[in-house]
């Protein structure tokens, strides 16, 4: 290690302005350093031969003569001083008193000046760096320690010094030494946090009285998170932020409505009693699971937006989204301004430590696409999670410890000390607003009751609960101590606690008069424009239609590379190809899909996309983004359809949950953007499984929320082995239930064109899963022109334009690339006894046109569905399920836990197996089909 790293960037600036000062005023500075500033100038003069490139400055001299034995006594433990003053920025946050009901861990060495090399006789030495801690002049070491205890060994442990940025750092620091790092509050500001401090104990204390052993998980022990939110949100407001969107998850939620977004006690009362929701066709949520918007004034008269984004038990999931909305409205509603939109994420301590979504979220922070300005993350400490001791829920100090992967900011905080809980939530929202980036506050409490009001936590932490069980609630530590500073009186205190409980006992008596629950409704305001659907009215047919001409003249245009810009050849040729698309009226699948985007644009919809590697697509078709070849500028063709609507695309970090997390997140408050979220591989979309069971198929019956995102699933077996050949269809048929969802698998640029253009001309909006090709892409037959695309409309199912019924024996159904193999097959050996039809929307089915084809294939003797995935995977036991009573047979590879074989060869026999199979030719196998 450098025998001079104590030395750094600030020291150095201290030493020379104690130079500059003696060189201006010389008696003015301590006789040591001006006796050592005197030897540094003889040595300039007399020596300067010797004085090299390395001691040229007086800083540089100190590092250099530190340890030669001349530099004098005093002047050397004014440099052990400075290891002792960066010691506490360091590593104070060790030594803190921020553990509310136990003896926090012991971590050596400690802060003792002996093990900086001073000891007691230096107590009483006066030190010039004191100034550097903001000290107004040279103090006693005594006088420095007594304060370096008070700003970083308090009640607030503050990590910083991990930070990179110097001018972050140098903001930190001065803020800090501001009233040594302790609020400065007027006695208004304390009765407006004892009053919020009181709401929150006396609520929790009224449904623990009337609720007895119900499930409410509550804040108790962590209470000051309410003056905490509450503060944050005052101070953000003056800063700028118009709307605040928060997400946590179950603990302390219901006090958060009804005291942050001002909920109805007697609401939440009426939903403790178990009553039914007005609206019969959903299904609802638990109460500690709703959201919430609303529209305040804060104490200093700021009207600010706020909003409580629904969440699942699924802990940490709920943060992508509150980022995701987060920048959907920096997007569309403040016009990139991050400043004025602040993401609000409750974390649980064992969370927030051991659920790896949080990692993901917190890499968004400086990305391009998915940056909202920084993130004010607030961890309700309970020291336990669920029943694990915090020993056993991380391997880090700390469990906010992610916080240095982002180089943020991070204050522990005793939650029973809420003056500093407020301190510090005003440090976060004045870093944040500095300098966009994230900020943690560890509020450290406890849990007061188990994980829920019904559980014995003394199974697990028996001497934890003892200690609890005897220790007061934060509005009995804080009143005591405004009744001992005379800044309240105990009739002042008793009026503010009666008032609120007559208030609760009067919202009881009337919520035994509701007879039914309403749901509260998240983000209502964004869609006033978009009423539910009603049953079927998916299936109905929307007019998709566009302009010949104008298309024509788009699809040109997007072809089009500007003249004055090199690309590189490939590049030049595929566009050069797709202009040769348009005169001949051959356009494939990226011309339909890229038209769909140009079109809805025109029309004025904004799009956004993201997934890894969108840009030019997983599979080079979309190259929606090019890059010149010299200095890599990038050219959108999209971007030049219009100037009034926006088309996003961003080429996300490797991560499906989050991302996904994000852009439904996005989609949930922008009916009127075209969202869309694509996998590399269609499989990948399991990493995001519980995005898509919590979020995007139940979010409507759970919490009458809507949501209009696209997925894009890259799905077909082609022999690349298992993974890659299945973004599991049956998963996504298996969760549709009561048109939540829409799940298609296209197989013409015109469909597909017409599916995207569909999903907004829709009044609603309603999720979108999309198995998309992969060898389709470039198939010769896989073309439409430009009237199929037009005048035409989205088909739901594609009947065999080629059979003659009467002869047709053999009617089979199939979706997706497997058509194309059929049609191969049909093609070659000229086989009128079978018929193929598409089923291009598998979910919801449209079963008066099936019924139809049904009817209109009378002769057949059979009826089949073939796929390719194997028996238990693909659609068959969802087709089953609606057609068991035709006598419909399957042709599939036989069950397999594996959805394509590894080998490629065994691919293509198992691939002609069913092929074959379909039409029963003589190389058909006669024995058992193949596994997969």
């Amino acid at each position: 290690m450098d025998k001079f790293s104590f030395l750094n960037a600030s020291h150095a600036q201290l030493i020379d302005d104690l130079y500059q000062q003696y060189l201006t005023f010389p008696d003015s500075v301590e006789p040591s350093w001006k006796s050592f500033f005197q030897g540094f100038d003889f040595a300039l003069e007399n020596y300067s031969d010797e004085i090299t490139s390395e001691n040229n400055t007086p800083s540089n001299y100190v590092a250099q003569n530190f340890t030669s034995g001349e530099m004098p006594e005093d002047i050397r433990k004014e440099f052990l001083v400075i290891n002792l003053i960066e010691a506490y920025r360091s590593r104070g946050h060790l030594f803190t008193k921020t553990n509310p009901v136990r003896e926090r861990r012991h971590y050596y060495p400690n802060l003792d000046i002996e093990n900086f090399g001073l000891n007691s006789s230096d107590l009483q030495k006066v030190f010039n760096c004191a100034t550097e801690t903001g000290m107004s002049k040279p103090a006693t070491l005594q006088e420095l320690i007594n304060h370096l205890e008070k700003i970083y060994c308090d009640s607030i442990g503050l990590e910083y010094m991990h930070i990179h940025n110097v001018e972050e750092k140098q903001y930190i620091r001065d803020w800090i030494q501001i009233n040594d790092n302790h609020a400065d509050l007027s006695n208004a500001e304390k009765v407006e946090i004892l009053k919020k401090l009181n709401q929150a104990v006396a609520f929790e204390n009224y449904l623990h009285t009337k609720f007895v052993g119900q499930k409410r998980f509550s804040l108790e022990g962590n209470e000051s998170l309410i003056p905490a939110l509450d503060q944050l949100i005052s101070r953000a407001s003056k800063l700028g932020v118009n709307e605040v969107v928060l997400g946590m998850a179950h603990r302390g939620r219901l006090n958060v409505l009804t005291n942050i977004f001002q909920k109805s006690s007697k609401q939440i009362f009426s939903e403790f009693e178990g009553k039914e929701f007005e609206e019969d066709v959903f299904s609802g949520d638990v109460k500690y699971h709703l959201g919430a918007s609303k529209k305040i004034t804060t104490e200093s008269g700021e009207e600010v937006r706020i909003n409580l984004t629904p969440n699942p038990s699924h802990l940490e999931t709920v943060a992508a989204l509150v980022e995701g909305i987060c920048r959907a409205k920096v997007d569309n509603d403040f016009k990139g301004d991050f400043s004025q939109v602040l993401p609000i994420i409750i974390h649980g301590d064992g969370a927030i430590a051991g659920q790896g979504i949080v990692y993901e979220v917190a890499q968004m922070m400086n990305l391009d696409g998915y940056k909202t300005g920084g993130t004010v993350h607030i961890v309700v400490n309970n020291q336990v999670s669920f029943t694990t001791n915090y020993l056993d829920a991380r391997s880090s100090t700390y469990c906010t410890d992610i916080a240095k992967v982002t180089d943020s900011p991070v204050m522990h905080v005793n939650a029973d000390d809420v003056e500093a809980v407020v301190h510090a939530v005003r440090f976060a929202a004045d870093f944040r607003s500095q300098f966009g980036k994230d900020v943690y506050i560890d509020l450290l409490g406890y849990r007061k009751y188990g994980h829920n009001e019904g559980d014995e936590p003394r199974f697990t932490q028996p001497q934890l609960y003892n200690l609890i069980s005897k220790h007061p609630n934060p509005r009995e530590i804080y009143k005591n101590k405004l009744i001992e500073n005379k800044t309240l009186s105990t009739e002042v205190l008793d009026k503010m606690e009666n008032e609120f409980k007559s208030l609760l006992d009067e919202n009881f008596d009337a919520s035994k008069q509701i007879e039914r629950n309403t749901m509260d409704v998240f983000m209502e305001e964004d869609w006033k424009d978009f009423p539910m659907d009603k049953p079927g009215d998916v299936l109905k047919v929307y007019n998709t239609k566009f302009n010949i001409e104008e298309l024509k003249k788009l699809a040109r245009e997007i072809a089009t590379l500007p003249e004055d810009k090199k690309f590189i050849r490939k590049i030049s040729r595929l566009f050069e190809n797709r202009l040769k698309q348009v005169e001949t009226d051959t356009l494939d699948w990226a011309q339909g899909e890229l038209l769909a985007y140009a079109t809805l644009l025109v029309e004025g919809n904004n799009i956004r996309i993201s997934g890894e590697d969108v840009e030019r697509g997983t599979f080079s078709h979309r190259h929606a983004v090019v890059k010149t070849e010299d200095a890599e500028e990038e050219y959108v063709p999209l971007k030049h359809v219009t100037e009034k609507q926006r088309f996003d695309i961003f080429n996300s970090f490797l991560s499906e949950y989050a991302v996904l997390g994000f852009d439904y997140g996005y989609a949930m408050v922008s009916p009127k953007t075209l969202t869309i979220w694509e996998a590399q591989f269609g499989d990948f979309v399991n990493g995001a499984q519980i995005i898509i069971d919590q979020y995007l198929v139940a979010a409507e019956d759970k919490w009458k929320s809507q949501n209009g995102l696209v997925m894009l699933l890259p799905h077909g077996s082609e022999g690349q082995g298992a993974e890659h050949s299945s973004a599991r269809l049956e998963r996504f048929l298996t969760l549709a239930a009561n048109e939540n969802i829409i799940v298609a698998n296209c197989t013409t640029p015109a469909n597909y064109f017409h599916l995207l253009r569909r999903q907004q001309k829709f009044p609603f909006r309603k999720p979108l899963v999309v198995m998309t090709p992969k060898s389709l892409l470039r198939h010769p037959k896989v073309v439409s022109t430009f009237e199929e695309m037009a005048n035409g409309e989205f088909q739901p199912i594609l009947d065999d334009a080629s059979s003659n019924v009467n002869k047709v024996e053999k009617l089979v159904f199939c979706t997706g690339k497997i058509y194309y193999d059929l049609l191969a097959k049909k093609e070659e050996i000229n086989d009128e006894k079978v018929a193929l039809v598409r089923i291009e929307q598998l979910y919801p089915l449209q079963m008066n046109h099936i019924e139809e084809i049904l009817e209109k294939y009378k002769n057949r003797k059979e009826f089949i569905w073939a796929q390719e995935e194997p028996e238990n995977m693909g659609a068959w036991s969802f087709m089953l399920r609606h057609f068991r009573d035709q006598n419909i047979q399957v042709i599939s590879p036989i069950a397999s836990g594996s959805p394509a074989p590894g080998s490629h060869k065994k691919f293509e026999i198992m691939q002609n197996d069913i092929i074959n199979r379909v039409f029963s030719t003589s190389d058909a196998p006669t024995k058992k089909p193949l596994t997969a």
